[in-house]
């Protein structure tokens, strides 16, 4: 985590500092209602003394009258409080799952590091409302210290040694509470990490379904799965026997507590030192007491959950950017020529490359991960460790990443649908509604994809444009890629999933939608790379070759294996 960023306690005061209001308001109505149930033995003592001891029935009868006025504004008091709490711990869970997605979304990146989309998931749900959890509890944590305040002045008021009892065995207890839930928060953390990752595991399985039943690799997938299942199982077992292990040494604890208060009672009591209403009185207050220190125990155990839960929420949120917004000025118009100079990231070891602005370019590379590396410096998803990119003679470093990607967009192979029509799906890369998207769709075939299907193109995809065929796929998220209309678009493999003839119908017409723009294409299609100004190619992380498809068919044998294999 960077120095200065937000830990879990700065997490969990501000989802706390932001419901402030609303917390203050249940708490004082939670208050309210356990004075007037600590009020309730202390009233039946006094009818006890008063009324039954004294037969007098007018003095039963306006007693009986308090004790029903006390039963109304307890019970008006918990309802509007509880619903005041379980707002606030709602609206705080919200807001954490707001700035998750920022934090998420966040051009710069970085937040998704080492963390796979469905543990992203796990936290910005289950972390999020286990602190959402954290903050409903407040009002009944302060709720019951009034319970128990409340019930030691009364004691005090019956008995000096009642009262005295009860304010000097208070804070052990709480206390000893506090200590006992340290093992709870952290299994509890392991819990959600476990849980987090067994979410991960099964979104990317679920997500390569298909692949994996292609490849019969089924039972190697749910072996994976079920071993980190049990890992998250036990983990969950151990946060919950830690639970329970806390709660009842909690509840011991207080048992303890209580019996001493009615014993000292009744030795009060048989001595005459206090009266048989207020004996009934100490022992009604001493049951009810029981109350308040489970509801301690329940906000101690739901805290140490919600420390874990936002430490986990910190890490994400102060999750170092991938890369860091410039002051230059960006080109104005952008004409869309690349410079690449002694660039290394990963698999590339020092590339020079001029690309032309308004050209059409093919980079040919039988290293996947040479060809990703590129990708990420051009979409500045990561900057490179040595050398510059320029941009129209601007570095690409020096620009804001949000900015940069109105300027060049970088179409990744594995790009996912909407689970919206496929006209939104198309329109979501323009830059307005009212764009022409007719020719994107007719450029990448996508308009014969349209006709196949119920509705036209107003048919609603399934997740992930699951609902279409692989190629299908493709066809609509390159009509989404040429509806953007960036100065310079970078296509990763974008027909591999296209039959011949459809891939040959969209090289030519891709050459004419993009005609006066730049464009770069990181292939091995021939039918791509024949309608290409020039191509290049990367062979070990450098530039081996450079010229026309024609002339490296003819002349250069790796290039050759790498495209007509």
């Amino acid at each position: 985590m960077p120095v200065g960023g937000p830990t879990g306690g700065h997490v969990l005061r501000g989802a706390i500092r932001d419901q402030r209001r609303r917390l203050v308001a249940a708490s004082l109505l939670g208050m309210t209602h356990q004075a007037c149930e600590a009020m309730v033995p202390v009233v039946i003592g006094v009818i006890i003394d008063e009324a039954v001891a004294t037969g007098s029935t007018g003095t039963l009868w306006r007693w009986l009258l308090l004790l029903a006025v006390l039963f109304f504004v307890l019970s008006t008091c918990y309802r509007t409080g509880a619903r005041i709490t379980e707002g606030a711990g709602e609206k705080a869970a919200h807001h954490l799952r707001l700035q998750l997605g920022t934090r998420v979304l966040d051009p710069r990146g970085g937040a998704d590091a080492d963390r796979l989309p469905g543990a992203l998931t796990s936290i910005a749900t289950n972390d999020a409302k286990r602190v959402g959890s954290a903050v409903t509890v407040l009002p009944y944590g302060a709720a019951a210290l009034a319970a128990l305040a409340i019930s030691a002045v009364a004691l005090l008021r019956i008995s000096v040694p009642l009262g005295l009892l009860v304010l000097l065995g208070i804070p052990p207890l709480l206390w000893l509470g506090h200590r006992i839930s340290r093992p709870l928060e952290q299994r509890s953390e392991t819990e959600q990490e476990r849980a987090a990752h067994a979410s991960g595991v099964a979104a990317d399985l679920v997500a390569g379904l298909r692949v994996l039943k292609g490849m019969g690799a089924e039972s190697a997938a749910v072996t994976r799965y079920r071993h980190t299942s049990q890992d998250s199982l036990a983990a969950a077992l151990r946060s919950a026997r830690s639970r329970a292990g806390h709660e009842g040494a909690v509840l011991a604890l207080t048992g303890v507590f209580i019996a001493a208060i009615g014993l000292v009672g009744a030795y009060l009591a048989m001595r005459g030192s206090i009266s048989v209403g207020d004996l009934v009185a100490a022992v009604g207050l001493a049951q009810f007491l029981l109350g308040p220190f489970q509801l301690l125990t329940y906000v101690n155990a739901e805290f140490a959950q919600g420390r874990a839960s936002a430490g986990r929420i910190a890490e994400v949120l102060a999750a170092p950017a991938a890369v860091e917004p410039g002051a230059a000025t960006p080109p104005d118009p952008v004409a869309g020529g690349i410079r690449l100079r002694g660039v290394a990231l990963g698999a590339l070891r020092g590339i020079d490359l001029d690309i032309a602005a308004a050209s059409l370019t093919g980079i040919v590379t039988r290293d996947a991960a040479a060809a990703n590396d590129l990708l990420h410096c051009l979409a500045r998803e990561t900057d490179p460790a040595e050398g510059v990119i320029e941009l129209d003679g601007v570095a690409l470093t020096g620009l804001d990443p949000d900015e940069l990607r109105r300027m060049i967009l970088v179409a990744p192979h594995d790009a996912d649908l909407f689970e919206t029509s496929l006209l939104d799906n198309v329109r979501a890369g323009a830059d307005t509604e009212t764009t022409d998207i007719e020719p994107a769709l007719t450029a990448s075939a996508a308009d014969d994809v349209a006709r196949l299907l119920p509705d036209g193109a107003d048919t609603v995809l399934a997740e992930r444009g699951r609902s279409l065929s692989g190629g299908q796929r493709q066809r609509v998220a390159l009509a989404r890629a040429l509806a953007a209309d960036r100065p310079v678009l970078v296509l990763h493999d974008p027909t591999t999933a296209v039959d011949t003839v459809t891939e040959s119908r969209i090289a030519a017409r891709l050459r004419e939608v993009r005609r006066g723009r730049t464009t770069i294409l990181v292939t091995t299609s021939p039918a791509l790379l024949a309608v290409t100004d020039r191509v290049v190619v990367l062979d070990e992380g450098t530039v081996t070759a450079d010229g026309s498809h024609a002339e490296l068919v003819a002349a250069d044998e790796t290039y050759r294996a790498a495209v007509l294999a």
